[in-house]
């Protein structure tokens, strides 16, 4: 790839129709529309694929480039699906979602590998998955490093993973929240999704990160706390400034992801 652009990118951002979603979807576009230098961002809610459709039908909008996914929960753990259009059921093992991703044409990242939660892939799982044919041509990348673990010590063991794996690092910010979008970012030459996905299959791209503020962890707390009473932060105008509604479907918290638990 010849480019002098080195694009941005978010591929790990969560939206209102997610659980643990604290704004909604022109919450989020507005917020990295007005706050943020990213060239592509990807909506993954939590086995959902409506925010990201909505996202992209709002994207012209705002001026941003979407990429519609899903982040999916399979039996390994969450998997982030992009260039997708259509939901794929949970909890199917990693190698049949890979499969059914790569019906529709999308790719796949490995979502905060290598930790000790039951969401997070494991190393083991990733090697058993490509050593299925036709997994490695859509598997392609692994979180390297992700802004919203509870110990972001979590992102060297994740990085020293991809040393063996060998897949494209990738960096994201796994937002639930407005102003954690762009705390982590992948780095791709070009502008556009297209460039950002040949990025991938060339493992061309890396990784830029900015600090976590202190208040993170006690901002976290404050919206899902919000968020498990069914409010979350709307905007009755384009454009206006977001306030605290009530959805009129809360979505149902997972018994097994306590409201104190920083889940994804």
């Amino acid at each position: 790839m010849s480019t002098s652009h080195i694009g941005k990118a978010d591929l790990h951002i969560h939206t209102s129709y997610s659980y643990d979603g604290t704004a909604t979807v022109k919450v989020m576009l507005q917020y990295i529309a007005q706050h943020t230098d990213l060239d592509v961002i990807a909506i993954t809610d939590h086995d959902e694929i409506d925010g990201a459709l909505e996202a992209l039908e709002l994207a012209p909008y705002y001026g941003l480039e979407v990429i519609p996914g899903i982040e999916i929960s399979t039996a390994e753990g969450h998997v982030l699906a992009l260039f997708v259009r259509k939901l794929v059921p949970p909890n199917l093992s990693l190698v049949e979602t890979v499969h059914r991703v790569a019906e529709q044409g999308g790719i796949c990242i490995a979502a905060h590998p290598g930790g000790r939660w039951s969401w997070c892939l494991s190393e083991t799982a990733i090697q058993r998955a490509l050593r299925h044919p036709g997994v490695a041509q859509t598997l392609l990348g692994l979180e390297t490093y992700n802004a919203s673990l509870p110990d972001l010590r979590m992102n060297d063991q994740a990085a020293a993973m991809n040393k063996r794996l060998a897949l494209a690092t990738v960096g994201n910010s796994d937002a639930h929240m407005p102003w954690m979008v762009g705390l982590g970012v992948t780095c791709f030459p070009g502008n556009h999704a297209i460039h950002l996905r040949t990025a991938l299959q060339q493992r061309l791209t890396t990784t830029a990160i900015m600090p976590r503020p202190h208040y993170y962890m006690a901002s976290y707390l404050k919206g899902q706390i919000l968020r498990y009473c069914g409010l979350v932060h709307c905007t009755t105008t384009p454009g206006g400034r977001a306030v605290l509604r009530r959805l009129s479907v809360t979505k149902n918290w997972p018994r097994n992801q306590p409201v104190a638990q920083n889940s994804r």
